[in-house]
């Protein structure tokens, strides 16, 4: 793995980084194809992340598709079994739903399947949009993928571990889930490394040491607790916010190592609260440190309801002030 500190650094958004570690993945291997809807020049993909790739590879290797997921994956997954490490886009999360079966009963179970003769080096990029678009195109459904064995589920929070996670996920022998968000692929700038860079899958990241409650998230939700973290700070509360980054493989031994410093736990994500991915999670620490907590784990997500598109004063995704309210609870 190529470290941060060992090459040039240069400021990119998150759209910019994943699309250098596509670039950089396809000079390096011409068994890495593109495919999906609108990923050809001029549109770049919806999000602009595969801009400029058509143009210097080619639509052989950047090829658009029509609107049709089960056709995107289905034909990665074959791609993938004949030595491809195809990069399939559907364009937001809410449409792996039609390529469904393709991703939990193809693609996670081959490799099993086969005794391990037949490995799906697929990595499938996604998009979970804001809650203005709607009940159709908003949905975090990671919760269904990490409950399928055999797909590891990966979500960034900044534009440096989108470039380096993404590059991981290509490089891997398994199906690769890769959630992007929306508001984020513009948003988040980091300095990112110009060449090569990879992030191990499976290693949570520590964005911020505390010691009275440990708040586990992912993906956006990582800033809505590090502004929490602020916060809660002026009120003599000390949050540590780990970044699991990585959903499967999931990092336990970080997130149990912070929990025995704190004693107090909030798992954090914008997927509904029931039956989300912090069940599992708090379920977990609950079992192994029972003994070690102060206070029963917290969980807080998204509303149990499908999101508005109409504005409301009804809160929707958890925020910075349910965090401090859910730490203070916990301290009292």
């Amino acid at each position: 793995m190529t470290t941060a500190v060992d090459q040039q650094v240069t400021r990119m958004t998150m759209a910019v980084a994943l699309n250098s570690a596509l670039d950089l993945a396809m000079e390096h291997d011409d068994k890495v194809i593109v495919i999906g809807e609108d990923v050809a020049d001029p549109a770049g993909g919806v999000l602009k992340v595969t801009k400029g790739l058509s143009t210097k590879y080619g639509t052989a290797r950047v090829r658009a598709t029509p609107i049709a997921e089960q056709a995107i994956v289905g034909a990665a997954i074959g791609a993938a079994l004949g030595g491809y490490r195809p990069v399939a886009e559907v364009m937001y999360m809410d449409f792996t739903t039609v390529a469904m079966d393709q991703i939990v009963n193809h693609a996670a179970k081959l490799r099993y399947m086969s005794g391990g003769a037949s490995p799906v080096p697929l990595t499938i990029r996604t998009c979970i949009g804001m809650q203005r678009f709607g009940a159709q195109h908003t949905q975090s459904l990671e919760a269904w993928f990490m409950h399928t064995p055999g797909i590891k589920v990966v979500m960034p929070s900044t534009a440096i571990e989108a470039k380096g996670l993404l590059a991981s996920c290509i490089a891997d022998d398994d199906p690769c889930l890769f959630i992007e968000n929306f508001a984020m692929v513009f948003s988040q700038k980091d300095d990112v490394p110009v060449g090569e860079y990879r992030i191990p899958l499976g290693e949570a990241a520590v964005k911020r040491a505390g010691g009275d409650v440990s708040v586990i998230t992912y993906g956006a939700a990582v800033h809505t607790a590090l502004e929490a973290a602020e916060q809660a700070a002026a009120n003599g509360i000390s949050l540590e916010v780990i970044d699991l980054r990585t959903l499967v493989p999931l990092d336990w031994d970080t997130v149990f190592q912070s929990v025995e410093r704190t004693r107090r736990a909030i798992v954090l994500h914008d997927a509904t609260t029931f039956c989300g991915p912090g069940a599992e999670i708090a379920a977990r620490i609950t079992e192994e440190s029972f003994g070690e907590l102060l206070a029963p784990v917290k969980r807080l997500g998204a509303a149990y309801t499908p999101a508005p598109y109409a504005p409301s004063g009804l809160p929707f995704l958890p925020t910075p002030a349910d965090v401090v309210d859910a730490a203070t609870r916990l301290m009292g």
